[in-house]
C-alpha cells in the first residue's frame, strides 16, 4: 500500500555549462504576437526581441524554437500554455534582464521556478515566461548552519546537500517541488511542527524587484521586503537565491505508515485527531484516505524526528490500534520519507485540489469526511497535513503567512490522465468539496485551486493585506507580478471581497 502525495515527479534541467559559448539563437526575428498586463494584444518587433537574446546569458526560447514544447509545459496538465518568449535564465543578470524587458514592453509576465503550481500560475499564453529552471545549486556552510540555495533548485537538493552534514530545515513533503514557490507561499513539511515554515527559516532573499534592481532582503535590509516575501507569495519580485537557517538533527529519522479498511476507518480517524493534538513538536502525522482499485483506506504517515527510543514508546498506541492492513514504521533516511512518493503523481497528468484550515475535528466533522470520501471516485483522495508545534509559536505579525492556529490543512485532490474526464472530475470535485468546506476557514495558497479568485486570494491574508497592499505599491506599482496570489497595489482593488 503506497501513501498518496498531491506533488508528483517534475524535470530536473542541468544548468548550463560554465564554459558555453555565449548564445546567438533568434536571428532576423519577425513579429513575435503577444499579451499585455491589461490583456490586450500587441506584437513585439523581431529587433527588440533579438536584442532581448542578445543580452541573455540563457536561451530565449520561441514558439518555433527547439526546446520550446517540452519548457512551456508544467507540472500540472490540466494547463497546456503557450508563452510567447520563455528567457532560460542562468543567473540574476539574466532575471534582471527579463524584467526590465517586460516592464518595458509591458508584457504579461509569469516566473516559473520549480513548475509545481497547482493553479497553473507559473506559465502564461501570449506572455513572457522567467524561467529558473537553469539556476540551480546548494551551498551549505556548517560553521554558521546556513545554506544558500539558487532559486531553481528542487527541495530534494537541499535535503541531500544539509543531511549530508547532520543539518536540516522545513523543505515540504515531496522533493521534487520548487523550493523557492514552496518558501514565498509559506511552506509546510515533515519538519515544520518542530522548526516552523520554510519562510521562518529564511535568513535572506537575494530578489530582482519590478524596477529590475537586485536587493538583499533580510532582518537588515529592506525589512519590509522581507517580512512581504515570507508567506507573501511571488507578488514583490524574483528570488533567485534564498539563505536558510538550519538546524542539527539526525538525518535517520523513524518513519513509515500505518493504515486500516474503512470499517475501521472512524475509529482510527478519531484516535489520530486526539494523538495529534497532544503529540511532541518532533512528530508529525499526517492523515490521508485514498483508494486502492475499489477499496478505500485510511492512512498515518508518521515521521519522529526525535529521539528513537522515546518514538518507538509514543508511536506503540498508534501502531498498535485497532488492526491495520499496514503497519510499516521504522528507521529511515529522512531525505527517503522526503522523495517516498515523488512518482506517484506525475508529471504531466492532470490536477485539481481544494484545501482549507481547520482549526478541530469534531467528531461530527470525521462522520462528514468519511461519508463524503465514500461518495468518491478512486481518482480522489483527501489528506492533512499536522500543524501546531512551531507553526503556531512564531508569532502572527513575524511574517506575511497569514494564519498560525489551525490544527490542520484539510485538503482533496483529484489526479486523472484523459482530458476527456476533465468536466466530470472537476464538477464532482467542487460538489465534493462544497460537502466538506463549512468546517474550514482560509487555505493555505500553495494548495489553492486553480479557479480560486483573485477577492479570494485578498480575503485570505486577513489583517496582513493592508500592509501588503503598502509593500506591493512601493516595490511593484504596476502590478508587474500579477501571476500569483495577487495583491493589487491599490486599496480599493486589494478591499477583501472586491
Amino acid at each position: 500500500m503506497k501513501r498518496r502525495e498531491f506533488i508528483g515527479a517534475g524535470l530536473t534541467l542541468t544548468a548550463a555549462s560554465p564554459f558555453q559559448a555565449w548564445p546567438s539563437n533568434l536571428k532576423s526575428v519577425g513579429v513575435v504576437p503577444a499579451k499585455s498586463l491589461d490583456g490586450t494584444d500587441f506584437q513585439l518587433s523581431g529587433a527588440d526581441v533579438e536584442d532581448f537574446a542578445a543580452g541573455l546569458r540563457g536561451d530565449l526560447l520561441l514558439p518555433d524554437s527547439a526546446g520550446y514544447d517540452g519548457r512551456r509545459r508544467i507540472w500540472n496538465g490540466v494547463f497546456d500554455k503557450h508563452p510567447a518568449l520563455i528567457a532560460c535564465c542562468t543567473g540574476a543578470s539574466d532575471v534582471r534582464r527579463s524584467v526590465d524587458f517586460a516592464r518595458a514592453h509591458g508584457i504579461l509576465t509569469a516566473v516559473r521556478s520549480g513548475g509545481h503550481s497547482l493553479s497553473g500560475k507559473c506559465s502564461c499564453d501570449s506572455g513572457l515566461v522567467i524561467d529558473l529552471q537553469q539556476m540551480q545549486g546548494v551551498r551549505v556552510d556548517a560553521k554558521t548552519q546556513r545554506a544558500r540555495l539558487e532559486a531553481g533548485s528542487l527541495l530534494g537538493e537541499l535535503d541531500h546537500e544539509c543531511t549530508a552534514l547532520g543539518l536540516v530545515t522545513t523543505a515540504g513533503t515531496v522533493s521534487d517541488t520548487g523550493a523557492a514557490g514552496l518558501t514565498l507561499g509559506g511552506g509546510f513539511g515533515r519538519l515544520g511542527r518542530r522548526f516552523g515554515l520554510a519562510c521562518d527559516n529564511v535568513a535572506s532573499f537575494d530578489v530582482v524587484t519590478a524596477d529590475g534592481k537586485l536587493l538583499r532582503a533580510s532582518e537588515d535590509e529592506n525589512k519590509d521586503l522581507f517580512w512581504g516575501l515570507r508567506g507573501g507569495g511571488g507578488n514583490f519580485g524574483v528570488v533567485t537565491s534564498i539563505e536558510y537557517r538550519l538546524h542539527p538533527m539526525n538525518p535517520v529519522i523513524l518513519g513509515g505508515y500505518v493504515a486500516w479498511p474503512m470499517n475501521q476507518a472512524r475509529d482510527a480517524m478519531r484516535h489520530f485527531r486526539d494523538i495529534a493534538a497532544i503529540a511532541p513538536d518532533v512528530a508529525s502525522l499526517m492523515f490521508d484516505l485514498h483508494w486502492e482499485g475499489q477499496e478505500a483506506f485510511f492512512g498515518i504517515e508518521v515521521c519522529w524526528s526525535g529521539d528513537h527510543a522515546k518514538g518507538e514508546e509514543w508511536l506503540k498506541p498508534l501502531r498498535g490500534f485497532g488492526k491495520p492492513a499496514v503497519n510499516e514504521i521504522g528507521p529511515m533516511p529522512y531525505v527517503k520519507i522526503q522523495s517516498k512518493d515523488d512518482a506517484l503523481y506525475p508529471r504531466g497528468d492532470l490536477y485539481y485540489l481544494k484545501s482549507g484550515y481547520v482549526s478541530r475535528i469534531a467528531d461530527a466533522d470525521i462522520d462528514l469526511i468519511l461519508e463524503t470520501f465514500r461518495g468518491t471516485p478512486p481518482q480522489f483522495a483527501m489528506f492533512a497535513d499536522h500543524a501546531g508545534g512551531a507553526y503556531a509559536r512564531t508569532p502572527l505579525d513575524a511574517t506575511a503567512f497569514p494564519r498560525r492556529d489551525m490544527a490542520f490543512v484539510l485538503a482533496l485532490v483529484a489526479a486523472w490522465k484523459d482530458p476527456a474526464e476533465s468536466e466530470a472530475l472537476l464538477g464532482k470535485a467542487r460538489s465534493t468539496w462544497r460537502i466538506v468546506e463549512p468546517m474550514i476557514s482560509g487555505f493555505y495558497t500553495n494548495y489553492a485551486a486553480s479557479d480560486t479568485n483573485l477577492a479570494a486570494y485578498r480575503e485570505n491574508f486577513g489583517n496582513h493585506l493592508g500592509r501588503l497592499v503598502a509593500l506591493k505599491a512601493k516595490v511593484d506599482p504596476t502590478n508587474l507580478f500579477r501571476l500569483n496570489a495577487n495583491v493589487p497595489p491599490t486599496p480599493r482593488s486589494a478591499a477583501p471581497g472586491a
